[in-house]
């Protein structure tokens, strides 16, 4: 088992939405066709985004919210990166995903699904992720069942759930073969895809900061030193509680934030559907991966970890590359917590880059 350092990555190129055109020497001054199917372009694509926002604003005051603001810049974001949002109807869960444009889908390019934690929606917890990884990838991007606009008005809230609803949105959109990521909660569900309901499906899987192989024991003791519920931290309803979280989650944290700024995203981000969320949270905490005994994956596995976790310690990272043995791969980013997405995020789009295509010093053999 190595730690990586990775202090001699190169630099990742910076995304742009669109390539600059040479001038043709003979260009006529004045705005050009391709000007002017780029304007339209960036007007269909603000258009789209300022309609998504207004469907689902719970009051129209909330237009004034500068996270609600904020949450329309991302949405401008996947688009521009060729992304558009679907709603499927499954069985038992109606599930909201981002996924390639019609017509953007190429079929010589890597399928890769990213699944996102407790800590938002998809859009905030892969918006660092989204402008490297769609040049190299076709990107599939779901909102868990009671996250963003994803429900259900079923009982079950195991991860073997969510793990069956993204297989099953897979199928439907005709995906037959991709890799998946999955960070801290993501990162259970996407062991439980591959090891279950997508087993011949999965290709490849990156977990990130997810104690998939902690024991129920490890997982009450790990709330039991809180000395708090565990739920006020991971589902905050006050602003003093978001910042513990935002500090516990980060190694280099913001030293203040607003307060205003705090509540508002509470508002936004965290009331919809907040029992059921409580209820996935403590189903977690009390049968965690819900498997016995925890199967070894198949498919080949990069383990991603900040060494300055502060939510599930490194020794879970250890404990998970030492049951699945040689078929994984365990790389430790130093100076990153538990959100180590967005902390380091050219470190860790490299890597999961580099594994996923199968690269020489990142391949495992």
């Amino acid at each position: 088992m190595t730690a990586t350092p990775l202090a001699g990555l190169p630099p990742l190129r910076p995304f742009r939405i669109w390539p600059a055109p040479n001038p043709s020497p003979n260009q006529a001054p004045g705005i050009s066709m391709e000007s002017s199917r780029s304007l339209l372009h960036l007007l269909r694509l603000f258009g789209r985004a300022l309609l998504s926002l207004l469907r689902h604003l719970a009051a129209p005051w909330r237009l004034l919210s500068l996270v609600t603001l904020h949450e329309f810049f991302l949405h401008l974001t996947f688009l521009f990166c060729g992304l558009r949002p679907f709603t499927l109807h499954l069985d038992e869960a109606c599930v909201h995903l981002w996924a390639p444009a019609p017509g953007r889908r190429r079929l010589n390019r890597h399928a890769l699904v990213l699944v996102h934690g407790f800590g938002g929606n998809s859009k905030w917890q892969w918006n660092h992720q989204i402008g490297a990884l769609s040049r190299s990838f076709d990107l599939y991007i779901p909102d868990l069942v009671f996250f963003g606009s994803s429900r259900s008005a079923g009982p079950d809230r195991s991860v073997g759930f969510q793990a069956s609803c993204i297989a099953e949105a897979m199928r439907r959109l005709g995906v037959a073969r991709y890799s998946v990521v999955g960070i801290s909660y993501g990162g259970f569900v996407a062991f439980r895809m591959a090891e279950g309901p997508a087993a011949g499906a999965v290709q490849r899987v990156a977990i990130l900061a997810s104690g998939v192989c902690a024991t129920p024991l490890q997982l009450r003791d790990l709330t039991t030193k809180e000395g708090r519920d565990v739920c006020e931290l991971l589902l905050p309803q006050k602003a003093e509680d978001l910042m513990t979280l935002i500090r516990r989650s980060m190694y280099r944290h913001p030293q203040w934030i607003p307060a205003f700024w705090l509540q508002d995203f509470i508002e936004v981000i965290y009331e919809k559907q907040r029992k059921e969320r409580t209820e996935l949270l403590k189903r977690l905490l009390e049968k965690g991966i819900d498997l016995d005994p925890i199967p070894v994956l198949d498919q080949d596995t990069l383990i991603l970890w900040g060494d300055k976790d502060d939510i599930f310690p490194l020794s879970f990272a250890h404990q998970l590359h030492r049951h699945l043995g040689e078929k994984s791969r365990l790389e430790v980013l130093t100076d990153a917590g538990h959100a180590l997405q967005l902390e380091k995020p050219d470190e860790v789009n490299y890597l999961i880059e580099k594994f996923i295509k199968g690269v020489a010093g990142i391949n495992l053999s």
